[in-house]
């Protein structure tokens, strides 16, 4: 039996959250955690292996370092932690050996969208990449967006691909620039969760989209996450890690 406090989890990702993880049989809801609570002592007190991080960018990174010098493993699902505060981390993870995993995105199918982008990247080099989301994310361009850039960028230069001259960044409507690649963000209500890999090449184009319906969407990826901690002893930065295992490259820190 795996132990996992959710931190946050008066939000509704981690309302759901604590409802996926109290119906699971191989793992345990041993607290949920609010603003305001002694993190660690909470982990201590009920012994927690794991904890599932669904808060704000201002608090995880203090929350992510209280739960790993707890003795206890961070699942971090909120979005805009900095590469600086991502090092910071990895670095505490490795001194302690302790597992930890940082996910973009815990929607398998996204994750898939992801894996399936590097591979048109090898053979297309023109891409676009447009996110939607509530009204109510805090972050523009969202980190599934941002990560998806990387892993374009990253297979090109594996690749050897020349990616086409950048789109002037001084035209606002071009979106932001992340290696050259041009990211769109929509907020808009009625929807959770979208994004279109959009690359173009003479005479043709390719659409990889994902679309979520719900938040409930998340919940195979978060309790996967919850198991695949556990084997860890240091941090990785997407869910690829885990279902990906034995593709080497998954497992980037």
């Amino acid at each position: 039996m795996i132990r996992v406090a959710v931190n946050g989890a008066a939000g509704r990702m981690g309302q759901l959250a604590c409802a996926a993880i109290a119906a699971t049989k191989d793992l345990e809801l041993v607290a949920r955690c609010v603003r305001g609570d002694d993190l660690a002592a909470k982990i201590r007190t009920t012994r927690a292996d794991v904890v599932v991080d669904f808060t704000l960018p201002d608090a995880v990174e203090r929350a992510a370092l209280a739960t790993v010098e707890a003795g206890a493993r961070p699942v971090i699902g909120t979005s805009g932690m900095s590469a600086e505060a991502r090092a910071r981390l990895s670095q505490r993870c490795a001194e302690r050996r302790i597992g930890g995993l940082i996910a973009p995105n815990f929607a398998i199918g996204a994750l898939l969208m992801m894996r399936f982008a590097e591979l048109a990247a090898r053979w297309l080099p023109a891409v676009e990449i447009v996110e939607a989301h509530h009204p109510a994310k805090k972050d523009a361009p969202s980190g599934t967006a941002i990560a998806t850039a990387d892993r374009i960028a990253a297979a090109r230069a594996a690749a050897a691909l020349v990616p086409p001259a950048p789109v002037t960044p001084d035209l606002a409507a071009r979106g932001e620039l992340r290696h050259g690649i041009a990211l769109h963000s929509l907020r808009l209500p009625g929807v959770v969760a979208e994004q279109q890999v959009v690359f173009g090449d003479t005479g043709q184009k390719l659409v990889i989209e994902h679309v979520a319906y719900g938040r409930d969407a998340y919940m195979p990826g978060v309790l996967l996450a919850c198991r695949g901690v556990m084997a860890l002893d240091h941090l990785v930065v997407g869910l690829d890690s885990l279902l990906f295992a034995d593709d080497p490259k998954s497992a980037k820190p």
